[in-house]
């Protein structure tokens, strides 16, 4: 069954996805942490306007978000081609692009766990270590990152899986090229419209059987179990 999958063309897909979910976490995590820690303690009358803003992707249908970073990512606009003109080449149809689009549309399944677990911190610990004289780094480093260590991880965990299950986005800003932007989703999407429903179907089913492993790691993790 499986050797029929071990082509070229899905190797050279499968690395690509895992190059930009792993990107994509990465720099997720970066400003996570920090976003996360402002949204769980910030009184500001800007913060529902931002909550809303992250939020937005969750519900947003993943095409009229890709049409809009579509145009906002082409030569014609401001962004594109401040973006063409540094590295003379085009952010659109491009991995840089996708990218940029998986951070964004990511953006919440890493931001809320984190915020979550950052609210759920004892404030009297965080004023104990304070008063014992702490400073605000090392209380972050040794109070609120090791008690929300479950939060980070959960993240991580969706951030990783929903950039690689992504079809929508991905096709608007990136399309389907080969090596460069034709990820997991957008080869089944493919292999679909060329009639290769058998690869269709075992690739399908490899990325059900990831969904579930990613599911159940979740599953695990809130039982404290670890993974």
């Amino acid at each position: 069954m499986f050797n029929n999958l071990l082509t070229n063309e899905i190797w050279l897909a499968t690395l690509l996805t895992l190059k930009l979910a792993t990107f994509t976490t990465l720099i997720l995590l970066i400003m996570a942490i920090p976003l996360g820690w402002w949204m769980s303690q910030s009184k500001s009358r800007l913060k529902p306007i931002i909550e809303a803003c992250i939020t937005l992707p969750l519900i947003l249908p993943p095409t009229v978000l890709g049409f809009y970073l579509l145009v906002l990512f082409s030569p014609q606009n401001p962004v594109g081609h401040a973006w063409l003109s540094v590295f003379d080449s085009s952010l659109v149809f491009s991995f840089y692009g996708l990218l940029f689009g998986s951070i964004i549309y990511s953006l919440p399944f890493m931001v809320q766990p984190i915020r979550d677990a950052f609210l759920k911190i004892d404030r009297d610990l965080l004023d104990a270590s304070s008063t014992l004289g702490a400073s605000f780094i090392q209380t972050f480093r040794y109070i609120v990152l090791p008690l929300s260590k479950h939060g980070i991880t959960t993240g991580c965990i969706l951030a990783f899986a929903h950039t690689v299950g992504e079809f929508g986005v991905v096709l608007l800003i990136g399309g389907n090229i080969e090596s460069e932007t034709r990820v997991l989703s957008i080869l089944l999407y493919d292999l679909i419209e060329t009639n290769q429903m058998d690869s269709a179907n075992q690739l399908a089913l490899a990325l059900v059987g990831f969904a579930f492993f990613v599911l159940f790691s979740l599953s695990m993790l809130r039982r404290g179990v670890k993974i």
